[in-house]
């Protein structure tokens, strides 16, 4: 085609990925509504109201320290930036066989996968993600991702107020 651009590799989902996209959505917007509720609570709530981000307003920040691998993320939900508490979330990105290196952190965690497929790998068993899949990593267990050819984007979720009270303690290679 003339004058076309590269598309991103999630720009070109078939029909039934579109499908399985939109039922995630669906599935995420009712574990939104979930988590929401569970922060009801007065001494949770530091705002006066809801906070609603704009994904596509945040910065990607990530992809530069070789530590990490090669993921990148954006953060959505941080009491450092946002009048939120009792839950960091984010959505980290991954390009075709990008990496996030093995590593634990004494918080729980949950992905949630939202376009491509990964295997992540926790406590040395393989995890295959995908569009709609849901993970729960326990707290300090050993996990790292590895993205498919389509690469990979996951929400991501810790109970934590703030991003940084997570403590990465990556595995020796």
């Amino acid at each position: 085609m003339s004058g076309s651009t590269a598309q991103h590799p999630f720009d070109a989902e078939d029909t039934a990925s579109t499908a399985r996209a939109s039922r995630a959505g669906d599935l995420l917007s009712e574990a939104m509504i979930v988590l929401a509720a569970g922060l009801d609570a007065p001494t949770d709530r530091p705002g006066q109201g809801p906070v609603r981000i704009d994904l596509l307003d945040l910065p990607l920040e990530g992809g530069d320290d070789p530590a990490f691998g090669s993921v990148r993320w954006r953060t959505l939900f941080c009491a450092d930036r946002t009048q939120t508490a009792g839950a960091v979330m984010g959505v980290a990105e991954f390009a075709p066989g990008g990496t996030l290196l093995p590593h634990r952190h004494a918080p729980a965690e949950l992905y949630f996968g939202l376009a491509g497929s990964a295997t992540v790998t926790v406590d040395g068993v393989a995890q295959p993600m995908r569009t709609g899949t849901a993970l729960y990593i326990p707290g300090d267990a050993e996990h790292g991702t590895v993205a498919g050819p389509e690469g990979f984007r996951l929400l991501y979720v810790f109970p934590r107020d703030r991003f940084s009270e997570v403590e990465y303690r990556f595995s020796p290679t």
